[in-house]
């Protein structure tokens, strides 16, 4: 059981509510009643019960002491982390195991403040565990400086590693290193600053509005319901697969986004991001297929409309064959020049923001059908689809003084 507040060594009285008093300098005005003239610290503590003994630690900050008592108080509870000894002290697989260990846990969050997602925390633990316990997982945290870790990132791209996946591998390191920093574990952040390479971004196929009816009109349900609604609602295709009954409203015309599917988790809800929680328009050409195949399955309420079954999901595999096989027996029937590209599901979403941004849909409300977390994420992954590039900005120019002339 753990005990602690957060308290000062050199005055007696602490606020009931916080538990909060203030640590000034001897020579501080504040000790004659005058006002502060120092930079005043903070102590938190917490009683260890095994040990018999209370822990106590200082912070230049507020925030930073309630953080350390937070996250001092769980340990303990869990039986955790050995606090008596110097943090720094700890190896760098020392650390990386608490952080996935509290990242599991919903204990240690993401820099926006919400729980790492399953996918993520598998992705960062592959990664600490292949490559970055093996070469820097004996070093102690407070010994590691930048020139460690550059000389990693090197040595992963000399071995012609793949960029993008010498950033994923340096990803959780620098989310261990920048919690260490924030809670004054350590005095600077030695992953800040890293030179990391700049892989080129695969390219992304996107369908022509005539191509999309195409693709949709030559598969069987519930395939066409799938696609479709990847293609003119632009679902994740988690999402796709959590999707219920209930959440579709085909008289408002609306898709209730609230939940995805993770591979190794199962049903999360909420989605990638607070922002994944959305709600999506309907489109005309998307009711149809989808009306349609609810009407065949005869799923209701709860049930997942594009399941195997109605509590089992689709699995993707599965999914992308019966696509393939439906798209090659109709380029099989068809002229050379009416045959098909297949397409996945993340490229039918690619393609209904194409579609979108074409109709002239602005970038907030895109932002908003996407679920992306920031207006940023939008402009980094479509801006060259939108209004104004090289292409279209003169012509936009001419209609604009055309008008005013």
């Amino acid at each position: 059981m753990a005990h602690g507040g957060i308290s000062s060594m050199s005055s007696k009285k602490a606020t009931p509510a916080e538990g909060v008093a203030t640590r000034h300098s001897k020579q501080c005005r504040s000790g004659s009643g005058g006002r502060c003239n120092c930079s005043p610290t903070y102590q938190a503590n917490v009683w260890d019960n095994r040990a018999r003994k209370r822990i106590r630690k200082s912070f230049t900050t507020l925030s930073a002491a309630k953080q350390w008592r937070r996250d001092a108080s769980t340990a303990l509870e869990r039986g955790g982390a050995d606090l008596h000894a110097d943090p720094s002290s700890r190896t760098l697989a020392e650390a990386a195991d608490e952080f996935i260990a509290g990242a599991r846990s919903g204990a240690v969050r993401s820099r926006s403040g919400t729980s790492y997602r399953p996918s993520t925390v598998r992705g960062y633990e592959r990664c600490l565990r292949l490559r970055v316990k093996p070469a820097l997982g004996h070093l102690r945290i407070g010994e590691v400086r930048r020139r460690d870790l550059q000389r990693f990132v090197d040595d992963l791209l000399a071995e012609e590693m793949d960029p993008a996946t010498v950033v994923k591998t340096i990803n959780p390191v620098q989310a261990i290193f920048r919690r260490l920093a924030q809670r004054e574990e350590i005095r600077m952040n030695p992953a800040a600053d890293l030179e990391l390479p700049k892989g080129r971004r695969r390219r992304e196929r996107i369908a022509s509005p005539a191509e999309a009816a195409a693709l949709i009109a030559a598969l069987d349900l519930p395939e066409r319901a799938l696609f479709a609604t990847a293609m003119y609602a632009g679902l994740r295709r988690g999402e796709l697969r959590a999707l219920r009954v209930s959440d579709i409203d085909l008289a408002a015309g609306l898709i209730r986004v609230a939940r995805t599917w993770d591979d190794g988790e199962g049903e999360q809800e909420g989605g990638k991001s607070e922002a994944a929680r959305r709600r999506v328009p309907i489109a005309a050409v998307l009711r149809w297929p989808l009306g349609e195949h609810l009407v065949a399955s005869r799923r209701t309420g709860d049930d997942l409309a594009f399941g195997m079954t109605a509590r089992e999901p689709f699995y993707p595999s599965t999914v992308r064959n019966r696509a393939l096989a439906a798209w090659a027996r109709f380029n099989a029937a068809a002229a050379d020049d009416q045959r098909l590209d297949p397409i996945t599901l993340h490229e039918a979403r690619h393609t209904y923001a194409s579609l979108m941004i074409a109709a002239g849909v602005n970038a907030k409300a895109l932002q908003s059908y996407m679920g992306h977390s920031s207006i940023t994420v939008t402009f980094d992954l479509y801006g060259h689809l939108m209004p104004g590039n090289e292409e279209e900005a003169a012509g936009l120019l001419d209609a604009f003084l055309r008008r005013a002339a």
